[in-house]
């Protein structure tokens, strides 16, 4: 029977601790949007299960005895695709297999609370279930079947930008689907582009290497934000991950980056709206903003205060984004000028300036 939007997504929870799985369990049954269909204490076992109980979602903790999260992923995952959030500490260890799951399909990832589990977990539940229920809804990117290996993307070559292509102020905001989204289109700006400023949803912990891996991709130079930085040309900066929220504020020579206290905004902390409406503030900067793939609806009231004040702005469609949540209710509310393909929106940021987009080949 195939399955319709009001149904439980089906979820199996896969990890080697049993307090994490029965805290796991126990929190997403909780939830009527979720249906746990089976639990697994290593690789082998959710493999087996995988194929035989084919859940909608997969929980998955990154540090697994004998195979880890991201060897399950490259493994498992061509042969019964499926939506995989990640369960990671906030390790060196940890944050680095993360990213390397998100880069092998993993359509999200949580980071464990450092403080005892029984205590600190049930107050991220509301979280987990969120994300585990977006996932559910996501769209897969094509796996290779086994022994075939997936036709490589061609690599976007970026332009040279002209001399007045530093001009303007470029804003990205993303979610699910996010570090795969940026590194696409990170490496397509040329090296003389604007300052770009990027909100990705992620936990503490793992925006600075996320950045560094982004940096070694690209012409322009990515780095994690910090309080008082400059706008810079041909450096985009990523907001720290899940303690501060990232604004512009106006001083008397130039305008800065700061990195402000405050609750979570539409549950996220950085927030999107928050950079949005810090952008918005500021329209003699030249904005161009984007809002692409992600959960909720955090950035589209800040995308329409930037086009309100002038600046361009899109939002990524629906047939190219993981989620289509953020950028689905921009278009809602009118916020978003044109509703773009991924690939489309590092021409369409950089069109008034002077500088086309690369090609793929």
């Amino acid at each position: 029977m195939e399955k319709t939007s009001i149904d439980p997504v089906r979820v199996l929870v896969v990890d080697d601790s049993a307090l994490v799985r029965h805290i796991l369990v126990r929190g997403l049954s909780q939830d009527r949007r979720i249906k746990v269909v089976g639990q697994a204490s290593n690789p082998y076992q959710a493999r087996d299960l995988l194929v035989e109980l084919e859940p909608d979602v997969i929980t998955l903790d990154v540090e697994m005895p004998r195979m880890n999260g991201v060897e399950f992923l490259r493994r498992f995952m061509p042969v019964a695709p499926t939506p995989t959030v990640m369960i990671s500490s906030l390790t060196q260890q940890g944050t680095q297999l993360s990213l390397d799951a998100l880069a092998a399909g993993a359509v999200d990832v949580i980071g464990k609370p450092t403080i005892g589990l029984a205590d600190g977990w049930p107050l991220q539940m509301q979280e987990i279930c969120d994300r585990v229920h977006a996932a559910g809804r996501t769209r897969l990117r094509q796996c290779a079947r086994p022994g075939i290996p997936a036709p490589p993307r061609p690599q976007p070559q970026p332009l040279t930008a002209p001399d007045d292509g530093a001009s303007g102020l470029i804003c990205i905001g993303c979610s699910t689907g996010g570090v795969e989204a940026l590194s696409r289109i990170l490496p397509m700006f040329p090296a003389g582009c604007p300052p770009i400023l990027v909100v990705q949803h992620m936990p503490a912990g793992f925006t600075a290497p996320f950045a560094r891996r982004l940096d070694s991709l690209c012409q322009i130079g990515v780095r994690e934000a910090v309080d008082g930085d400059d706008l810079v040309p041909g450096i985009a900066l990523i907001a720290p991950g899940g303690l501060r929220h990232m604004a512009l504020e106006k001083t008397r020579t130039r305008p800065k980056v700061r990195l402000v206290e405050g609750a979570p905004v539409k549950y996220s902390r950085p927030a999107v709206d928050v950079l949005f409406h810090s952008a918005a503030r500021l329209p003699s900067l030249g904005l161009r903003a984007a809002l692409l793939t992600g959960m909720g609806k955090d950035g589209a009231e800040g995308l329409l205060a930037i086009r309100q004040a002038g600046g361009r702005t899109c939002a990524q469609d629906e047939a190219s984004s993981v989620v289509f949540g953020m950028p689905g209710a921009a278009v809602t509310i009118g916020a978003a000028q044109a509703v773009l393909p991924l690939d489309q929106v590092p021409a369409f940021l950089l069109s008034r300036i002077g500088v086309a987009a690369a090609r793929n080949g």
